[in-house]
């Protein structure tokens, strides 16, 4: 399995749309910024066919340390749920590569 980091997704997308990459990457940033502040927000985003991001609040818990078996108390905390959307869901069923969608002529 390959990681794929920012800068090639980037460099990938100004291939496709054959824009500058500088204009890629602040649009890129922009996008990943905007869903940093609405999840900070407690907003739901909703992408279809792509997948459902939300925050879930996760309860106060005990838990043991397993060095030495003491109970630790874990603090209540925020955390991201992601749940896979319909085309996402069957490409990695089908173990196909997924087919953008076809962008407009500029």
């Amino acid at each position: 399995m390959a990681t794929i980091t920012k800068k090639e997704l980037i460099d990938q997308i100004a291939d496709a749309t054959k824009q500058k990459r500088v204009v890629v990457k602040k649009i890129v940033q922009s996008f990943l910024d905007s869903i940093i502040v609405e999840l900070g927000k407690n907003n739901r985003l909703e992408f279809r066919d792509f997948g459902v991001f939300e925050v879930k609040q996760r309860r106060a818990r005990t838990a043991q340390n397993p060095k030495t078996l003491e109970p630790v108390h874990v603090p209540p905390k925020r955390t991201v749920k992601f749940k896979v959307g319909r085309l996402m869901k069957q490409t990695l069923s089908d173990n196909q590569p997924a087919q953008p969608a076809q962008q407009p002529p500029q």
